[in-house]
């Protein structure tokens, strides 16, 4: 079955970078759009990044200009590199899966922002 795991999350002080990751499992990783989206406490899901099957990759708005989202299809991982991080940024990151209309969520990794 489709599994997802995120890893990488920590408590870091305003202005470090993180490393997330998200290890597939279950299905052809390069044939799926993988994204990165967030929840902080008290919110709605918010849309980080994407990393589509095609090559092509977006922001969501609190992404842009400090994120990078990659992908290593031969090891079946989903990076975020996180720059410059701000206390807004506190939430637990989700790695999620799409194909067609079915799409699976991984467990979150929680990354909190704080001095």
């Amino acid at each position: 079955q489709v599994r997802l795991e995120e890893s990488g999350g920590d408590l870091v002080p305003p202005g470090e970078s993180l490393r997330l990751s998200c290890l597939g499992s279950g299905f052809v990783f390069a044939s799926y759009d993988v994204a990165w989206y967030r929840q902080g406490l008290g919110k709605g899901r918010e849309f980080v990044a994407l990393s589509a099957a095609t090559g092509y990759s977006d922001y969501g708005d609190a992404a842009k200009g400090r994120f990078t989202v990659s992908r290593d299809n031969a090891k079946s991982i989903l990076t975020l590199e996180m720059f410059d991080l701000k206390p807004e940024d506190t939430a637990v990151y989700y790695c999620k899966a799409k194909w067609g209309f079915k799409e699976w969520w991984g467990q979150g990794t929680q990354v909190t922002v704080s001095s």
